[in-house]
């Protein structure tokens, strides 16, 4: 089992100017804790579920390119990123391009999306959710486009809300992983476990799979096996993982109870836990989770 590092609290309510040093000094700390991954959020404002509305939130594919810039091994990603945010076009521009700059650490990270009050505060379009799941759809088939033609001379994509004439993506983007495995292009992450819509669509465009870690677990990961299975794909071409809270308590006291926890979902065919870290800031945790946790969990499998 992999872990990587969900980053959704940007130095609370630290000074601006602090922000960006508090930012490197974390993300330069996992990665030499171990973690594989660092995925931001993508919002404008802070999730109520989280934290105030009114604390630091910085726009996820900026930041994306900052911790780029302060590390050299780990994969990036946003966890994720609505549909309703971004044009595709303009989304897989800003995937290659980190991509590109990274040195093939970027994946898509992608859902149907929800509102953290931004849209609503800033006047942005919020359609229903039908149609964000049609939007998203079409989104990775656009994506899927201007990952998979040089020249961007394949037919146009034309959708019910998208419509691309040429999907030209110069520079096209890296294309590997440091864990391998993937298809040709930066690995799309597609989150949610809606039976009738998103998993349905995971087995035909992900490489890997972000679920709920409840009880309902297996009858999911199982139901997505079958799902690939029938249109010919190898479950196995399909990375399981899910989102995670790291809550070690101010003497490490919590390592044994995480591992359990990792361990339960290993069991069951989790090999990718990305996760919220409390005090995350003060980078000890991170220090504690790569010499106690990471190592242990990487035994961890099915």
């Amino acid at each position: 089992m992999y872990i990587g590092l969900h980053l959704t609290n940007f130095a609370l309510d630290t000074p601006s100017e602090w922000i960006g040093s508090s930012l490197a000094e974390v993300v330069r700390t996992a990665e030499g804790s171990g973690f594989s991954v660092i995925a931001v959020a993508d919002h404008l404002w802070q999730s109520p579920w989280l934290g105030r509305v009114e604390q630091n939130v910085l726009e996820a594919y900026s930041t994306l390119s900052f911790i780029a810039a302060h590390t050299s091994r780990v994969e990036l990603t946003a966890l994720v990123s609505g549909v309703h945010y971004r044009h595709p076009a303009m989304l897989g521009k800003l995937v290659t391009t980190l991509d590109v700059l990274s040195g093939g650490r970027a994946w898509l990270g992608i859902g149907s999306g929800t509102s953290t009050g931004d849209v609503e505060g800033y006047g942005l379009p919020f359609p229903p959710l039908r149609d964000r799941y049609d939007m998203l759809e079409e989104t990775l088939r656009i994506c899927r486009a201007m990952w998979t033609d040089e020249r961007g001379d394949s037919e146009p994509v034309h959708g019910r809300h998208f419509h691309v004439e040429r999907p030209l993506n110069a520079p096209q983007a890296v294309r590997n992983s440091p864990h391998g495995g993937y298809r040709p292009h930066p690995p799309v992450l597609i989150a949610g476990d809606g039976e009738r819509r998103t998993l349905p669509l995971v087995a035909r465009y992900a490489d890997v799979a972000s679920l709920r870690p409840g009880p309902e677990l297996p009858s999911k990961i199982e139901l997505l096996d079958r799902l690939s299975a029938e249109i010919g794909r190898d479950p196995r071409e399909i990375r399981k993982s899910c989102v995670f809270a790291f809550d070690l308590g101010p003497s490490g006291g919590g390592v044994g109870r995480a591992l359990e926890q990792l361990k339960w979902l290993a069991d069951r065919g989790i090999d990718l836990v990305i996760g919220r870290v409390a005090g995350v800031d003060e980078l000890t945790p991170l220090e504690v989770l790569g010499r106690e946790v990471i190592p242990v969990a990487a035994e961890f499998g099915p």
